[in-house]
């Protein structure tokens, strides 16, 4: 999350001079991204140029100031890549999955504490007549959701 929010601040600040001098900025951003790309290449001069996340980060947002028509001509990757990249940092802003919560939801621990506790002094209970008692005393149906075995 704290990528997507760099990310995003990052395109906003460059997007700046891009409205003020269109032709200037577009320019001076083709220029950030030839100068990135030789960082890239001088530091990995022995084996295959291997783009990090922080690579894919700023050819990204340098890709908003450079009218898309240029993008072959200025950046070292395809198109596409570009905007898959662009997509890959904004779907992280977009994804909740870490908040998305799967299943049933907990029992109350003074609950399961209860059906336990009917369960040890009533042996040959068994889980409807416990389920009968918990409803009797005002506890909903699906209080034994998720109850281990008592025995």
């Amino acid at each position: 999350m704290i990528v997507s929010l760099l990310y995003k601040v990052t395109r906003r600040l460059l997007s700046v001079p891009a409205v003020l001098l269109r032709g200037e900025a577009a320019k001076e951003a083709e220029l950030l991204v030839l100068r990135h790309e030789n960082a890239v290449l001088r530091r990995q001069l022995a084996g295959p140029v291997r783009y990090e996340p922080a690579d894919r980060f700023w050819f990204a947002a340098l890709s908003g100031l450079v009218d898309r028509r240029r993008w072959p001509e200025v950046f070292p990757v395809t198109p596409g890549t570009l905007l898959a990249w662009h997509r890959r940092f904004v779907a992280r802003r977009w994804d909740y999955s870490a908040r998305r919560r799967t299943g049933r939801p907990p029992t109350r621990v003074a609950t399961k504490s209860l059906v336990l506790r009917l369960a040890q002094e009533n042996p040959r209970w068994g889980h409807r007549r416990i389920q009968g008692e918990l409803t009797r005393l005002g506890h909903p149906h699906r209080t034994l959701d998720g109850l281990a075995d008592p025995a």
